[in-house]
């Protein structure tokens, strides 16, 4: 029976995740920061534990549990998106940004590697297409999927001569409470001394925008298991809708009429005091 570790399970992609790979036959532990999230999930019968991925102590108090019979598959899913103008979050919502999406997959990929090479393992990394096609009000969240773009090809050349594979996951449109937080985010950093004041419908607009025609979180489930369960993963899978659409947009398009496309949507076509 396959051991398999997913961050982030209280909903969404990562409970999706969890429910499919169980019902494949696979052991799954599944992680969520919130008590009451890991109790639902101990009662759905997953070896539940909690975990706040930027706690490095409690990582590592879960890897030296794992380590005795190895881990076949690491899912990096654990994050959330920060929203909202990138100068009126500054450094320190960046920082957070990164802590979640970006600094917390390479720690936790670190704590539990000894158990991913007992078992020649997988790791599978969340990234989003978000890291492709950049957006305004979006620019901290595009970032850090940038970067877990570029630490993914990273770790499968450095991991490789230890037989430990990497496969990156670039979701697009799915149903999810990501919109949700991301509003509940950029509500938060809105105010009304903020130069970006009256473009703030752009700001929920953009919040929103993952929710525009999504996939269901079962049906990119399904399409993760797919590529798990190949006997060679690819190194990039695309699921979910504009999971495609959208990075050739970015490749294809003149970068001045992407960005004109960007700013209209987003209601930045106008000059402002």
């Amino acid at each position: 029976m396959p051991v398999t570790l997913i961050t982030g399970c209280s909903s969404g992609i990562g409970r999706a995740l969890a429910d499919a790979l169980r019902a494949a036959g696979h052991d799954v532990w599944a992680t969520a920061r919130k008590p009451a999230d890991v109790e639902a999930l101990a009662g759905a019968g997953f070896r539940a534990v909690q975990l706040d991925v930027n706690d490095a102590p409690a990582v590592q108090a879960l890897a030296t549990r794992l380590e005795p019979e190895g881990l076949d598959i690491l899912i990096n899913n654990a994050g959330y998106g920060a929203m909202g103008p990138l100068l009126d979050g500054g450094v320190d919502a960046m920082q957070r940004q990164f802590e979640t999406n970006v600094f917390a997959v390479v720690g936790v990929t670190q704590a539990l590697l000894p158990a991913l090479r007992r078992k020649r393992g997988l790791v599978v990394n969340i990234g989003s297409v978000s890291g492709v096609l950049v957006t305004p009000f979006a620019g901290a969240y595009c970032a850090s999927k940038a970067a877990v773009h570029a630490l993914s090809d990273a770790l499968r050349m450095e991991l490789a001569p230890f037989g430990v594979r990497v496969m990156e996951v670039q979701p697009g449109a799915i149903a999810s409470q990501f919109a949700s937080n991301a509003s509940q985010e950029a509500e938060q950093l809105m105010a009304e001394q903020s130069p970006w004041w009256p473009l703030r419908e752009g700001i929920r607009a953009r919040a929103r925008a993952s929710q525009d025609h999504p996939t269901s979180a079962e049906a990119f489930a399904q399409g993760v298991l797919g590529a798990l369960q190949r006997s060679n993963p690819p190194r990039l899978l695309r699921l979910g809708n504009g999971a495609r659409a959208l990075p050739l947009m970015a490749r294809w398009l003149p970068q001045g009429l992407l960005e004109w496309v960007l700013k209209k949507r987003f209601g930045l076509d106008r000059q402002l005091p």
